[in-house]
């Protein structure tokens, strides 16, 4: 794991997040106009709240799609919840001596939701577990 570094935007964006959710935010990735915030163990449903009313409240401050991961110490588990809700099929995680990859299996439908507009969902999902697991990729594969 590398020693995350973030600037005053992302944690003013987690300031707000955690005010208005009382979840306990791990991390946060800006990209573009989306965000993602990863909270730790056991604050999803915090986070999102009865019929993702809460959720609904940080989308409209922050005004970017926003994304809610949680946290996991086992890294198979980490990368399917960085996709939740999409089913994840099977993980394999490739560990050479230069890198390490992650190849997750998807539907044929569940592709375009695993990815996200624009690859914003996988782009935020490589930046997560490179920061908490050393990962260099992830790879998605369809089934």
């Amino acid at each position: 794991m590398t020693r995350i570094r973030l600037g005053s935007e992302e944690i003013k964006y987690i300031t707000m997040f955690e005010s208005i959710t009382g979840a306990n935010v791990k991390d946060c990735v800006q990209m573009d106009d989306a965000m993602g915030f990863l909270v730790e163990q056991g604050y999803m449903g915090l986070a999102i709240g009865r019929s993702g009313k809460t959720i609904e409240k940080v989308r409209k401050s922050i005004g970017k799609k926003v994304m809610v991961m949680e946290f996991s110490d086992d890294t198979v588990k980490f990368v399917k919840n960085l996709f939740q809700p999409v089913k994840i099929r099977q993980v394999i995680i490739h560990d050479s001596d230069d890198d390490k990859v992650a190849m997750i299996e998807v539907s044929k439908k569940d592709r375009t939701k695993a990815l996200g507009y624009d690859g914003q969902r996988i782009k935020i999902a490589k930046e997560l577990v490179s920061r908490h697991f050393g990962l260099s990729d992830i790879v998605v594969k369809t089934v």
